[in-house]
Protein backbone atom coordinates (compact mmCIF):
# COMPACT_ATOMS: atom_id res chain seq x y z
CA UNK A 1 0.00 0.00 0.00
CA UNK A 2 1.55 3.27 -1.07
CA UNK A 3 1.02 6.45 0.85
CA UNK A 4 0.35 9.48 -1.28
CA UNK A 5 1.83 12.78 -0.25
CA UNK A 6 -1.43 14.74 -0.53
CA UNK A 7 -2.69 17.66 1.54
CA UNK A 8 -5.35 15.33 2.94
CA UNK A 9 -2.79 12.79 4.16
CA UNK A 10 -0.40 15.47 5.41
CA UNK A 11 -3.13 17.16 7.46
CA UNK A 12 -4.09 13.84 9.01
CA UNK A 13 -0.46 13.12 9.90
CA UNK A 14 0.20 16.59 11.33
CA UNK A 15 -3.09 16.45 13.27
CA UNK A 16 -2.15 13.06 14.73
CA UNK A 17 1.39 13.89 15.83
CA UNK A 18 0.61 17.39 17.07
CA UNK A 19 -2.26 15.82 19.04
CA UNK A 20 0.10 13.34 20.66
CA UNK A 21 2.64 16.09 21.36
CA UNK A 22 0.06 18.35 23.00
CA UNK A 23 -1.85 15.67 24.94
CA UNK A 24 -0.08 16.52 28.19
CA UNK A 25 -0.52 20.26 27.92
CA UNK A 26 -4.18 19.82 26.94
CA UNK A 27 -4.73 17.82 30.13
CA UNK A 28 -3.05 20.55 32.20
CA UNK A 29 -5.08 23.30 30.51
CA UNK A 30 -8.28 21.32 31.04
CA UNK A 31 -7.60 20.90 34.77
CA UNK A 32 -6.53 24.51 35.25
CA UNK A 33 -9.56 25.72 33.32
CA UNK A 34 -11.86 23.74 35.58
CA UNK A 35 -10.09 25.13 38.65
CA UNK A 36 -10.53 28.68 37.30
CA UNK A 37 -14.28 28.21 37.05
CA UNK A 38 -14.33 28.19 40.87
CA UNK A 39 -12.04 31.22 41.32
CA UNK A 40 -14.80 33.34 42.84
CA UNK A 41 -15.52 30.72 45.51
CA UNK A 42 -13.43 29.37 48.38
CA UNK A 43 -13.23 25.92 46.78
CA UNK A 44 -9.74 24.48 47.44
CA UNK A 45 -8.54 27.80 48.92
CA UNK A 46 -6.51 27.93 52.11
CA UNK A 47 -6.64 30.80 54.60
CA UNK A 48 -3.44 32.48 55.69
CA UNK A 49 -3.17 35.26 58.29
CA UNK A 50 -0.62 37.95 57.48
CA UNK A 51 0.73 40.55 59.90
CA UNK A 52 2.79 43.44 58.49
CA UNK A 53 4.25 46.68 59.71
CA UNK A 54 3.27 49.54 57.40
CA UNK A 55 3.58 53.29 57.58
CA UNK A 56 1.12 54.88 60.02
CA UNK A 57 -1.87 57.01 58.94
CA UNK A 58 -2.45 55.40 55.55
CA UNK A 59 -5.71 56.10 53.75
CA UNK A 60 -7.94 53.19 52.73
CA UNK A 61 -6.69 53.47 49.16
CA UNK A 62 -3.03 53.49 50.22
CA UNK A 63 -3.65 50.57 52.58
CA UNK A 64 -5.29 48.58 49.80
CA UNK A 65 -2.29 49.17 47.53
CA UNK A 66 0.19 48.29 50.29
CA UNK A 67 -1.43 44.94 51.05
CA UNK A 68 -2.56 44.30 47.45
CA UNK A 69 -6.31 44.18 48.10
CA UNK A 70 -8.22 45.88 45.30
CA UNK A 71 -11.10 48.19 46.22
CA UNK A 72 -10.47 47.85 49.95
CA UNK A 73 -13.43 49.29 51.83
CA UNK A 74 -13.30 50.26 55.48
CA UNK A 75 -16.25 48.68 57.30
CA UNK A 76 -15.84 50.57 60.57
CA UNK A 77 -13.47 52.78 62.53
CA UNK A 78 -12.98 52.35 66.29
CA UNK A 79 -10.44 54.87 67.50
CA UNK A 80 -7.26 54.24 65.53
CA UNK A 81 -8.40 50.81 64.30
CA UNK A 82 -9.80 50.53 60.76
CA UNK A 83 -11.81 47.36 60.27
CA UNK A 84 -12.16 45.96 56.76
CA UNK A 85 -13.55 42.69 55.43
CA UNK A 86 -10.21 40.86 55.47
CA UNK A 87 -8.77 42.26 58.72
CA UNK A 88 -7.78 45.43 60.55
CA UNK A 89 -5.24 48.26 60.42
CA UNK A 90 -3.97 50.33 63.33
CA UNK A 91 -3.51 53.90 62.02
CA UNK A 92 -1.26 55.01 64.86
CA UNK A 93 1.17 52.06 64.86
CA UNK A 94 0.90 51.09 61.19
CA UNK A 95 0.35 47.41 62.05
CA UNK A 96 -2.01 45.53 59.76
CA UNK A 97 -3.38 42.04 60.20
CA UNK A 98 -5.46 40.44 57.48
CA UNK A 99 -6.47 37.09 56.03
CA UNK A 100 -5.85 36.04 52.45
CA UNK A 101 -7.30 33.00 50.75
CA UNK A 102 -5.20 31.32 48.10
CA UNK A 103 -5.06 28.11 46.16
CA UNK A 104 -2.41 25.51 47.00
CA UNK A 105 0.85 26.28 45.19
CA UNK A 106 0.51 23.50 42.59
CA UNK A 107 -2.99 24.56 41.59
CA UNK A 108 -1.97 28.23 41.61
CA UNK A 109 0.82 27.38 39.14
CA UNK A 110 -1.69 25.57 36.92
CA UNK A 111 -4.16 28.44 36.88
CA UNK A 112 -1.34 30.88 36.11
CA UNK A 113 -1.20 29.30 32.64
CA UNK A 114 -4.51 30.94 31.75
CA UNK A 115 -3.56 34.29 33.25
CA UNK A 116 -0.17 34.71 31.58
CA UNK A 117 0.28 38.00 29.72
CA UNK A 118 2.95 39.40 27.41
CA UNK A 119 5.28 40.08 30.35
CA UNK A 120 5.38 36.39 31.27
CA UNK A 121 7.48 33.69 29.53
CA UNK A 122 4.34 31.49 29.49
CA UNK A 123 3.00 33.95 26.92
CA UNK A 124 4.84 32.01 24.18
CA UNK A 125 3.39 28.72 25.36
CA UNK A 126 -0.10 30.21 25.32
CA UNK A 127 0.35 31.56 21.78
CA UNK A 128 1.72 28.21 20.59
CA UNK A 129 -1.11 26.34 22.26
CA UNK A 130 -3.78 28.67 20.86
CA UNK A 131 -2.40 28.39 17.33
CA UNK A 132 -2.18 24.60 17.73
CA UNK A 133 -5.81 24.41 18.85
CA UNK A 134 -6.83 26.51 15.86
CA UNK A 135 -4.87 24.11 13.64
CA UNK A 136 -6.83 21.23 15.21
CA UNK A 137 -10.06 22.98 14.28
CA UNK A 138 -8.98 23.39 10.66
CA UNK A 139 -7.24 20.03 10.24
CA UNK A 140 -10.17 18.08 11.70
CA UNK A 141 -12.04 18.78 8.45
CA UNK A 142 -9.36 16.78 6.61
CA UNK A 143 -9.81 13.67 8.74
CA UNK A 144 -12.54 12.29 6.48
CA UNK A 145 -13.22 12.64 2.79
CA UNK A 146 -15.83 15.33 2.02
CA UNK A 147 -18.15 12.93 0.17
CA UNK A 148 -18.57 10.57 3.13
CA UNK A 149 -21.56 10.60 5.47
CA UNK A 150 -19.21 10.87 8.48
CA UNK A 151 -17.84 14.14 7.12
CA UNK A 152 -21.34 15.54 6.51
CA UNK A 153 -22.44 14.56 10.03
CA UNK A 154 -19.23 16.09 11.35
CA UNK A 155 -20.12 19.39 9.68
CA UNK A 156 -23.54 19.30 11.37
CA UNK A 157 -21.92 18.64 14.77
CA UNK A 158 -19.41 21.47 14.18
CA UNK A 159 -22.25 23.83 13.27
CA UNK A 160 -24.23 22.74 16.36
CA UNK A 161 -21.17 23.36 18.57
CA UNK A 162 -20.66 26.80 17.07
CA UNK A 163 -24.33 27.73 17.49
CA UNK A 164 -24.38 26.46 21.10
CA UNK A 165 -21.27 28.50 21.92
CA UNK A 166 -22.70 31.66 20.36
CA UNK A 167 -26.01 31.20 22.18
CA UNK A 168 -24.22 30.74 25.53
CA UNK A 169 -21.99 33.77 24.86
CA UNK A 170 -24.81 36.14 23.98
CA UNK A 171 -27.66 35.16 26.28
Amino acid sequence: MSTRNTLHNNMRTWHRYLGFFLAGIMAVYALSGIALIFRDTDFLKQKKTITKQLAPNLSAEELGKAIKIRDLKVASVQGDILQFKQGQYNKSSGEVEYVVKSLPRAIEKLTHLHKANTNDPLFFLNIFFGVSLFFFVISSFWMFLPKTSIFKKGLLFALAGLVMTLVLLFI
